[in-house]
């Protein structure tokens, strides 16, 4: 059915974490209608329900915009894969499931850089609403929120090895990495509800659907933002080969991440105004911080090989095994198949802060440094998993210094845009990886994970100087998918949304979703993304 003509209050664009979000907390309100588009389809697949189908969705183009960065150069001109969920939940529905929040320190950055309402103890309510928590309510965590967050139930003795090694090299265990402190080693706690995934449009949107007022309309690509003069009247889009104009009362809201919401913006004619005019846009508003401030966690592994079969390698090279625990998953929804792409990992202080003399253990100042453990190993993303028993450590600098940009190739909305991530530029961040990597050999030659390793895989022990080690992660580092920023908050000439997510210039129009970020939080990026959708839908819902 024709949505072309009609009027919403609410127009919101991108059914990710953010959006998912924010179209669900706005249509609870009956006198409130609401449209949500979304340029890829539904999320009924198999594979968006079982927590091991990241495997299968990370490069599969019918829920993945499975864009490719330009070449970096810091990286030797190598383009680096960038999976981008395109399906209703966004990146939650093909994510790892990891649930991090980063640091209270992260958020009292922004609200330090002039961003009033978004520092730790302002953001702290709107993470705690969101969470179902295993643990159930207390002063970190919240219970009855419709995003289910537990504990994992499967463990493999790997992952109690790691963590009993990073104790015995002086990192504390840490159960609870959303708690009181950050640092150091323990087990992730991921979005899965009795084995199932949980993304943000099965905790948020497919509850809110059933609602009169809430509309969604899936494979619709959003073409540009509609103005008249400095205000957003609605929103142009693409569907089913015909070209469909809707209206919004009140505010259109961008929700499309931090490569489509900038991508939309300049296509509507709000960016850089000589940059538009290249890429054959006409500027409406001139904002020069449109796709600017690029970031992102680039970071690579260190793979071993096990001595046990006891990996997720060994159950994918066999059939039998593979049938059997895919059974056992069906029929209990439980085992190697139920749980996110990091199991465990560590937080640990490499840099600055670690030379402090109060800091005399790595986990003892704020960490800058985390490791992803994976009972598997193989390439990155699209590059499937190695033939022999293995594991992983993945390591990236939490807080990179390195910025990049992105810009539009054309003026058609079907056209990836230039991404430019500048990965690797920063020495500083260059430094952290092969500190990185060192601590975690250093824990790896400790008991009991020494005793399941057979021998170190990449980059291998012939590979040893600081200048062999850069080299490697610039030859074969990949990024774990966390960009964020390119719409940035802040109140100077550089800053795309205010601390109210109102695109500057432009009334009527806000941004909520990562892209807002001043500044990367300190991990995994999904449950950042969603509190601030959270606290999105009060701005906008407070400004009625």
């Amino acid at each position: 059915m024709t949505l072309d003509g009609k009027t919403f209050d609410y127009i919101v664009v991108g059914a990710g974490a953010a959006g998912c979000v924010v179209a669900a907390r706005l249509s609870e309100d009956p006198r409130t209608s609401v449209l949500l588009i979304e340029a890829g389809g539904e999320d009924r697949s198999f594979w968006l329900k079982i927590p091991v189908g990241y495997g299968r969705t990370i490069a599969d183009a019918r829920v993945n915009w499975c864009y490719q960065t330009d070449p970096v150069e810091a990286l030797g001109g190598r383009r680096i894969f960038w999976p981008r969920g395109k399906v209703l939940g966004g990146s939650t529905a093909i994510n790892g499931l990891i649930y991090i929040r980063g640091q209270a320190e992260d958020y009292d950055a922004w609200r330090a850089q002039g961003n009033a309402g978004w520092g730790y103890d302002d953001v702290l309510p709107y993470f705690r609403r969101a969470e179902d928590h295993a643990d159930g309510e207390s002063d970190y965590h919240g219970a009855g929120g419709p995003l289910h967050v537990s504990h994992l139930v499967e463990r493999n003795p790997l992952c109690d090895a790691f963590i009993e090694s990073a104790g015995a090299v002086g990192l504390a265990r840490n159960d609870d990495f959303n708690g009181a402190r950050q640092a150091g080693a323990g087990y992730y706690q991921a979005t899965i509800r009795r084995g199932e995934r949980v993304s943000a449009a099965r905790a948020y949107l497919h509850p809110a659907m059933s609602r009169p007022n809430l509309q969604v309309a899936t494979g619709a690509l959003a073409q540009r933002v509609l103005l008249e003069g400095a205000r957003a009247t609605g929103l142009e889009f693409a569907r089913a080969g015909t070209i469909e104009r809707v209206q919004a009362r009140a505010e259109v809201v961008l929700c499309g991440g931090t490569v489509n919401s900038p991508q939309l913006l300049m296509l509507s004619g709000i960016g850089n105004a000589n940059a538009l005019r290249e890429a054959g846009v006409q500027p409406h508003v001139d904002l020069p911080g449109v796709g600017q401030n690029l970031q992102d966690h680039y970071g690579g592994q260190i793979t071993w090989r096990c001595r046990y079969p006891i990996t997720m390698n060994d159950i994918m090279a066999s059939r039998w095994r593979t049938y059997a625990t895919g059974l056992r998953w069906l029929l209990r929804r439980d085992g190697p198949f139920s749980v996110p792409a990091g199991q465990a990992g560590v937080f640990a202080s490499l840099g600055d802060e670690a030379a402090r003399p109060d800091a005399a253990r790595p986990d003892a100042a704020r960490p800058d440094v985390q490791f992803l453990f994976q009972t598997f190993s193989g390439g990155y993303y699209e590059n499937g998993l190695y033939r022999f028993s293995g594991f992983a450590n993945f390591i990236c600098p939490v807080r990179p210094r390195s910025r990049g940009w992105l810009g539009l190739r054309s003026p058609d909305p079907a056209a990836p845009p230039q991404i430019h991530p500048n990965y690797f530029a920063d020495p500083h961040d260059r430094e952290l990886l092969v500190r990185g990597l060192k601590l975690a050999r250093k824990l790896a030659r400790a008991e009991p994970l020494a005793g399941f390793i057979e021998s170190e895989h990449l980059p291998g022990i012939d590979i040893d100087s600081d200048q062999e080690i850069e080299r490697y992660f610039r030859e074969n580092g990949g990024c774990v998918s966390h960009q964020v920023g390119t719409c940035r908050m802040g109140n100077d000439a550089q800053a795309v949304v205010d601390a109210q997510l109102r695109v500057r210039g432009v009334a009527g129009l806000r941004v909520a979703d990562a892209s807002i970020m001043p500044t990367l939080v300190s991990g995994n990026t999904n449950a950042a993304t969603i509190m601030i959708g959270e606290k999105a839908a009060d701005l906008i819902r407070a400004s009625r």
